[in-house]
């Protein structure tokens, strides 16, 4: 190695510049020292312009905007916007409860999303959006009232996915029952201007409260509006249908729970959804990969696969169903509702019973998707109503109906029991029950309607001789789209198409050889449908599980006058999926034996629809929608959630249809139009 040469310096120059540096250090040291004891003194006095506390000048407003922490029971408080109308007096409260944020919920931007700030003198502007059937509000001269749930946003306490009610599922003393009963308490007894008298409402998680403030409800609390209910997560609303999973709400998991301000956001891999859950393979494993177990809800969802008590416990209609019917309910359902299309038609079926005069259950649905009740409801995708149907609901059956509990006057009511629209003929019937088909001289009478030989579809059943079945192989490495790629997320916002896919043209599903589409003749006269169609399929697989998905269609003719783009559309009127291993037991998951013939019989979502002359009706099976429900592999394994590339394996499909094992499904037919 060769040494390091250094130029030759003596000690004491060495040792003058040292001393130096040092003197030189010590000044900047002392200037320092001296700057921060000064402080002010240092520079110019610069007062802030912002004042300590702005008080916004509001004479000029319609209402009054009041903030308020409410104290529950154990302690916490919940942030709560409450907005008076000027001049208010014996007015009644509108109460909503929400995990999606009081102050967005009331200060809408009436500019527009490219203004700055949110906020309007007027009412209505500002409530403009999710949850707010402003006309109603506005024009009834009612207190709005929205409420953060405990550990969302403004509120105090812990964040539970809807928070169980006191039991086996929640060891604490408070539940939304509870919160929502605090909360009307103290609104009564803090709101000089209310008449003592308050209604609940809200869509979704927001429609799920509702049902939770009939359990034990405040005497102040005189009408509840659950509208497109959260009600049973497993069964057939957000979390499940029929055992499968619905992994495309795994991004809602993760933001909902992530932060107390939805803060964190999920992010996506692909811009087609449909590659982003295939190459993760399960949704156990993209839930790893995205950290999603942090989340608590999460881990119990893996943690329960089956309809356990877990599940059992939260279903509100089997909670309600146990509860005496004290307050008027008013159920609100979507047709076309695609996030929560069994709670409230489930609730209704479960407390109806119990309104032994008719007059505390009311139902109402509508030709709409989730919460487009509140909106423009005169079209959905191709779709056209003829009305506004949301205006009319609104108008006609919602304002009238609070009206006549909550004013004290109370106004004289002609809502009926059951409002219906009939799709296909695009009018509004006023029914005295549900099912009843129509508003007199007919009734509703389950009628099979058979898939045959050649993909047929006849009401008439199958005769000896004819052919025993039809088959598809089923490839989970090419499952079939729920709808045309690329698949966008779960989306509300403009250039998201989220909220039509329900009735998305299914042309593109009966061409695949993997989708089977029976197809009745042509129609000469009209088919009314009122009620649950129920899938009855002899089916086997050569596989040990399986999943069954079952449309049913209304064929559009060929050309449409006046509407060229529905010409052989093939609208989607009820549909829903079956994971097999359900077969026996909901509770207890059971391999199905390879080639075996075996029934599979489940309800499909309702329906109240006019098969038109001219139309045909169509019956579509297959055995994956994906990506909005995760993969069957085919093999039989303990969870689906945590499927291994090799478990993934085709399988041969078949739907028998022969004189002794045939295939159908039950359609209410309404008879005597």
């Amino acid at each position: 190695m060769t040494p390091t040469v250094t130029p030759s310096v003596s000690v004491n120059t060495r040792f003058r510049y040292l001393s130096l540096q040092v003197v030189l250090m010590s000044t900047l040291a002392l200037t320092s020292l001296g700057v921060a004891q000064t402080g002010q003194a240092a520079y110019p006095d610069y007062p802030s312009e912002t004042p300590a506390n702005l008080q916004p000048v509001t004479a000029s407003f319609d209402y009054e905007r009041r903030e308020a922490m409410i104290p529950m029971r154990d302690g916490v408080k919940l942030h709560t916007v409450i907005l008076v109308p000027k001049g208010a007096k014996h007015a009644p409260i509108l109460l909503t409860r929400t995990p999606y944020s009081a102050d967005e919920l009331t200060s809408h931007d009436p500019r527009g999303a490219e203004s700055s700030g949110a906020a309007s003198s007027h009412l209505g502007p500002i409530l403009y959006g999710y949850d707010n059937a402003t006309e109603v509000i506005v024009e009834g001269g009612y207190i709005r009232v929205i409420q953060d749930v405990r550990g969302k946003y403004g509120s105090e306490g812990d964040y539970v996915m809807n928070r169980p009610l006191h039991g086996p599922q929640n060891p604490t003393p408070v539940d939304h029952a509870t919160d929502t009963y605090d909360t009307i308490d103290w609104l009564v007894k803090n709101i000089p201007e209310s008449n003592g008298k308050v209604g609940i409402l809200g869509i979704s998680y927001d429609g799920f409260l509702p049902l939770m403030a009939l359990v034990n409800p405040h005497p102040a609390l005189k009408v509840s509006v659950p509208m497109n209910p959260m009600v049973d997560g497993w069964m057939g609303d957000d979390w499940f249908h029929n055992g499968a999973f619905r992994q495309q709400n795994m991004p809602y998991i993760y933001e909902q729970e992530g932060t107390r301000k939805n803060e964190a956001k999920w992010w996506s891999s692909n811009y087609d959804d449909y590659d982003m859950f295939m190459n993760a393979v399960s949704a156990g494993e993209l839930g790893k990969q995205r950290g999603l177990e942090q989340v608590g809800f999460w881990r119990k969802i893996l943690a329960h696969p089956t309809y356990d008590k877990f599940w059992q416990d939260q279903a509100m209609d089997k909670v309600l169903a146990a509860q005496p019917l004290k307050v008027p309910v008013m159920l609100v359902h979507s047709l076309w509702d695609q996030e929560d299309i069994y709670g409230a038609i489930a609730v209704y079926k479960a407390i109806k019973p119990k309104d032994t005069n008719n007059d505390k259950v009311f139902l109402v649905m509508g030709p709409w998707h989730h919460g487009q009740e509140i909106g423009d409801a005169s079209s959905l995708g191709a779709i056209r109503f003829d009305s506004d149907t949301g205006l009319y609901f609104r108008r006609h059956i919602l304002r009238p109906f609070l009206d006549h509990y909550l004013k004290d006057d109370a106004p004289a009511s002609n809502v009926t029991p059951v409002t219906a629209f009939e799709t296909g003929t695009n009018s509004w019937e006023r029914l005295n029950s549900w099912p009843s088909g129509c508003e007199a001289g007919c009734a509703v009478k389950a009628k099979p309607l058979y898939l045959k030989a050649g993909l047929r579809l006849s009401f008439d059943a199958p005769k000896a001789g004819d052919g025993a079945y039809d088959e598809y192989v089923s490839d989970p490495a090419k499952p079939v789209p729920f709808r045309a790629r690329p698949i966008q997320p779960v989306g509300y916002t403009t250039g998201y198409s989220w909220v039509r896919w329900l009735v998305d043209d299914q042309r593109e599903a009966s061409g695949r050889p993997d989708v089977l589409a029976f197809t009745s003749e042509v129609l000469t006269a009209p088919v009314k449908i009122s009620g649950q169609p129920v899938a009855n399929l002899i089916a086997s697989t050569s596989g040990t599980d399986s999943d069954w998905v079952v449309k049913v269609i209304d064929v559009y003719p060929d050309e449409v006058a006046g509407h060229a783009a529905l010409g052989g559309y093939e609208l989607p009127v009820s549909e829903d999926i079956f994971r097999g291993r359900y077969r026996e037991s909901f509770e207890i998951p059971k391999a199905l034996t390879a080639d075996k013939a075996l029934q599979f019989r489940f309800s499909l979502p309702t329906a109240n629809h006019v098969f038109l002359p001219g139309h045909r009706i169509m019956v579509q099976v297959q055995s994956s929608w994906f990506p909005l429900y995760d993969r069957n592999p085919q093999t039989f394994v303990p969870s689906i959630f945590w499927a291994k590339p090799e478990d993934y394996k085709k399988a041969t499909q078949r739907i028998y249809h022969s004189a002794d094992s045939a295939s159908f499904v039950e359609l209410p037919v309404a008879e005597g139009r």
